[in-house]
């Protein structure tokens, strides 16, 4: 069981399962340079950029400390002495391919980084640059982000995002879940796209083989009757030259579209056009009554 008490996965995919305390000292620079023992050339920055390397090549499984140590020429005791183990390695690794897409420069506030102005093509971006990442680094499909611990390069994403979404009018919990919904849509088809890879690996066999295997059955179970909306599908419908992924984007940034549309003609509704603003009261509207309230008693009343 992990410092904060949750528990890693068997093969260590559990993001922010280490020593959370260590993994944002390391992160945000307060732990990176040991005080003694290390060779002079081991940084922290190579010990990350070496693991990186190791799990796109081979996968996560082959990153560890005694074969980062190999990759390194160093001892793997060194490796120690800048970062406590696997789980808080993979917190590092993980900061550092998301920052991949930002701009070169990590001190820079992510506020002055340029954004599209138009909301579509932030999410036109966001979506294709992610795509991007999770192609160049596959071992992320395998990892449980549900509790990552956030680093600069997370958090200057998260802000250039927010930057890029603001001009949709929406609020904030809904601009977290415009996120959410594009992120997920884009690890969907890329865990679907990069399980059909491996299949191929692991098997030696390709789609066209794995499908051709099956096609006996499948024409018999068509003429059977049994399957009318799938035997009267065209010959294309399961061509590889569709593109899904051009196909669900459009479709989600058509999504927003009607939300916006719809915001902002509640807004204009409401003779607001801030969407975070409380309604405007009408000062010639009579007052509502208090109908809880205590009558008031009339001093001029007779007394019994």
């Amino acid at each position: 069981m992990a410092k904060d008490g949750s528990t890693a996965a068997a093969d260590g995919t559990t993001a922010g399962s280490g020593d959370i305390a260590r993994s944002l000292e390391l992160l945000w620079g307060a732990g990176e340079r040991p005080s003694r023992g290390p060779k002079p050339g081991l940084t922290l920055d190579r010990i990350v950029t070496a693991a990186v390397a190791v799990a796109d090549a081979e996968g996560l499984p082959a990153v560890s400390m005694r074969r980062l140590s190999t990759e390194l020429g160093t001892g793997t005791m060194s490796l120690y002495r800048y970062v406590p183990g696997k789980a808080e390695l993979l917190d590092l690794m993980l900061d550092r391919v998301l920052g991949e897409p930002l701009s070169a420069e990590p001190d820079q506030p992510a506020g002055t980084q340029e954004a599209p102005g138009d909301w579509r093509v932030a999410i036109d971006a966001m979506a294709r640059t992610y795509l991007d990442n999770l192609r160049r680094h596959p071992w992320l499909l395998k990892i449980n982000q549900a509790r990552t611990v956030l680093g600069p390069s997370a958090l200057r994403g998260l802000e250039l995002a927010l930057s890029a979404l603001r001009s949709m009018g929406l609020r904030d919990p809904e601009l977290i879940g415009v996120i959410i919904t594009v992120n997920s849509f884009v690890e969907g088809l890329a865990r679907t796209q990069g399980d059909a890879a491996e299949a191929v690996a692991q098997t030696g066999l390709s789609d066209e083989q794995f499908w051709d295997s099956q096609r006996p059955y499948l024409e018999r179970a068509m003429l059977s009757g049994a399957y009318p909306m799938m035997a009267g599908m065209s010959e294309d419908t399961f061509s590889a030259d569709f593109d899904h992924f051009e196909f669900g984007l459009q479709r989600l940034i058509a999504g927003f579209e009607a939300l916006v549309q719809e915001r902002t003609a509640e807004r204009t509704a409401g003779g607001t056009s801030d969407p975070t603003a409380e309604p405007t009261p009408d000062p010639t509207a009579e007052p509502t009554p208090d109908l809880t309230a205590e009558p008031t008693p009339d001093p001029t009343a007779d007394r019994t």
